[in-house]
């Protein structure tokens, strides 16, 4: 049978005796072999197999690691979807987790246990199969009402939690945070959750634009209201009707336009520049701001009566440094997207680019950090993002100095952070930890941490 019918598995293992064993335990797959790093490099060339099992003990020089890693992100720049599973030595954990670092999506330590590695071969192939299915959603437009909130940490959790809860609601949001922390993301996500979903979504960047063009932008005009005025034009609130309006930034909203916008969300009516006629508009108003409201609020420059119309709910975004393990969530799927965008044979980030990333403090947050994985993408010359493609300059995070708030933390980022290195899974997530199943089990519980979020 040919690879329309079978998934294609290449072995990487130079001993013909296990070559003959994997071969027939494995006979649901097509399963190819290479011997050494050359043949290896050919065969994804000639197959592009789906997953590959790979003995990074590879001669002429088996107790170097060093050839073996280099063939796994020589194996991910060609073919960064494969799923690469690397085999070593029972005491070789650090050259796995350096692996898993590097893009491999999974690790086995010897001696086999033909039946677990059954089970991490064919979960692997299984993996592949839904990202191909989730490709080809995607390519028909059946995007997720969560696309771009991704994160594992609880603060990102709750932010998803709440976001379910208000939805459905037609409350007013809203939305606080640093600049680049996803406000609008969020917003999206708050109009495809609810019953307005089929209606627009009509965004206004209340910083972006001249005061004396925001009030026609946003409440229209009739034609010959001004001059240049030369037909009728609608304005964004009108726009959104049956939808839902963002208000980005918010709290630079002119104050003039503060009191007209008040009068519109109590009596929900407006009146275009040079009209007379009051028009019925029923949106849902979801704003955004990096501002302290509240001490814009006593500063005198935010009417507090508007604040409590738009804050029913608020929601607080959390800043990247406070998402503990996210960071290398967001990094992975950035190079994914630019990777395949760009169509750049990038597989991963080394070991250095990791801890560089997760020292990093992120003062722009997301988006800063997606500038600078798209910029690596486009520069990289190797098969994986180094250090020096980052360009991070040093940004020390501060750290509490409570005992107790230290050590919960560093137990969350470290889950966090092995349960990203292994997709979530417990079993070798654990095994990372250098703990059982129901100790980890335990931490989780007690911070909180989900493998559903």
């Amino acid at each position: 049978m040919g690879k329309e019918s079978k998934g294609v598995l290449l072995v990487v293992e130079d001993d013909s005796g296990l070559q003959r064993q994997l071969k027939w335990f494995f006979d649901e797959y097509e399963v190819i072999f290479a011997t050494d790093q050359g043949s290896a490099i050919k065969q994804v060339r000639r197959f592009d197999p789906d997953v590959v099992l790979l003995d990074l003990g590879l001669p002429p020089h088996p107790n170097d690691i060093d050839i073996g890693l280099t063939t796994l992100t020589e194996i991910l720049g060609l073919s960064p979807a494969t799923k690469v599973i690397v085999v070593t030595g029972n005491n070789d954990r650090d050259a796995a987790v350096q692996a898993i670092g590097l893009g491999a999506y999974d690790f086995y330590l010897k001696p086999f246990d033909e039946e677990i590695l059954k089970l991490v071969v064919n979960r692997a192939f299984r993996v592949r199969e839904l990202e191909r299915e989730n490709q080809r959603l995607l390519a028909i437009g059946q995007n997720a009402v969560f696309e771009g909130i991704i994160g594992a940490s609880e603060p990102i959790s709750m932010v998803n939690r709440l976001v379910e809860k208000v939805a459905p609601v037609d409350a007013s949001v809203l939305i606080l945070g640093e600049s680049g922390t996803g406000k609008e993301l969020v917003a999206r996500a708050i109009h495809n959750l609810s019953g307005r979903r089929d209606g627009p979504f009509v965004a206004i960047n209340c910083a972006a634009i001249p005061e004396n063009l925001l009030e026609s932008e946003l409440f229209g005009y009739e034609k010959g209201a001004f001059t240049g005025a030369v037909r009728q034009t609608l304005g964004k609130i009108e726009r959104a009707q049956g939808g839902t309006l963002f208000l980005d930034e918010i709290g630079d909203l002119p104050q003039p336009l503060q009191a007209k916008l008040l009068r519109f969300i109590q009596e929900r009516k407006i009146e275009r520049i040079g009209g007379h006629e009051e028009i019925d508009v029923d949106v849902r108003i979801v704003s955004a701001t990096h501002r302290d409201l509240k001490t814009f609020i006593q500063e005198g420059g935010f009417r507090e009566d508007l604040y409590y119309r738009l804050s029913e709910v608020v929601i607080h975004l959390p800043p990247l440094r406070e998402r503990s393990g996210d960071i290398i969530l967001l990094g992975k799927y950035f190079l994914q997207k630019y990777a395949s965008e760009y169509k750049k044979k990038v597989g991963g980030f080394s070991r250095e680019a990791i801890q560089s990333m997760e020292a990093y403090a992120w003062p722009g947050n997301v988006r800063e950090l997606e500038n600078k994985i798209k910029r690596a993408v486009i520069m990289a010359d190797a098969g994986i993002i180094d250090v020096d493609d980052l360009e991070l300059e040093s940004n020390r995070v501060d750290l509490p100095f409570n005992l107790r708030e230290v050590r919960a933390n560093a137990e969350r980022e470290a889950i966090v952070r092995a349960l990203a290195y292994t997709d979530k899974n417990i079993a070798k997530a654990a095994e990372l930890l250098g703990v059982s199943r129901p100790t980890l089990y335990d931490l989780m519980k007690k911070l909180h941490i989900t493998t559903t979020d």
